[in-house]
């Protein structure tokens, strides 16, 4: 398996061979520098970690700083991935050519936080009526029963927070690679807002 981790820039549309407009997600790929190698013999299974945006060592702790070599200045995001599939070496930097022949990927981040919601918008509850005598608009209903049990049980859908959570999206098509300006468009929407970071892999599914 190999992946990136790349940051989310925005949505914008291009058009294909055949002059139909794609709406693509255009993702920047920073510098993927490779901090650690794991390897069988001593770690159990094999993979790389890899790290990007610089952060002063200043910043950081001692026992976090100490997981970097001494030529490679500590990463503020770590990702880690398991059997990678090209043999990189540490201190090496991949870029956006690592996924130039992949034509599905994979996308993960963290969805949007839309905060403390009910159960219409949370779970797409139908609700009651919206006429002048109901007095059952939007409220959830029965959550249990009575005497027995006496409780609501677990896993009950209620009122919460909402978003802010790890999303994958499966088997987005590639669009362009840009390995001159490290882009990648790929089409349909990905999770998270502007600027966040994401970890785009090679499709598992396809």
């Amino acid at each position: 398996m190999i992946g990136l981790l790349a940051r989310k820039i925005g949505m914008t549309q291009v058009f294909d061979d055949n002059g139909n407009l794609v709406p693509v997600t255009v993702l920047k790929v920073e510098p993927n520098v490779v901090v650690a190698k794991k390897t069988q013999e001593k770690h159990g299974y094999t993979a790389i970690l890899v790290g990007v945006q610089d952060v002063k060592p200043q910043r950081v702790s001692k026992p976090y700083a100490g997981q970097f070599p001494e030529n490679i200045t500590p990463k503020k995001i770590l990702k880690e991935f398991r059997d990678f599939e090209k043999d990189v070496a540490v201190g090496d930097s991949l870029g956006a050519e690592l996924l130039s022949e992949c034509r599905y990927v994979d996308v993960t981040g963290i969805s949007k936080g839309k905060g403390f919601q009910g159960v219409v918008k949370r779970w797409g509850f139908g609700g009651g009526r919206a006429s002048h005598g109901s007095k059952f608009h939007r409220e959830p209903g029965s959550t249990g029963q009575c005497t027995s049990p006496g409780h609501s049980f677990k896993n009950i859908k209620m009122p919460g927070r909402m978003g802010r959570e790890k999303v994958t999206v499966l088997n987005l098509k590639v669009v362009k690679v840009d390995v001159e300006n490290q882009v990648i468009m790929v089409r349909g929407a990905v999770p998270g807002g502007n600027k966040g970071t994401v970890v785009v892999r090679a499709a598992v599914k396809k």
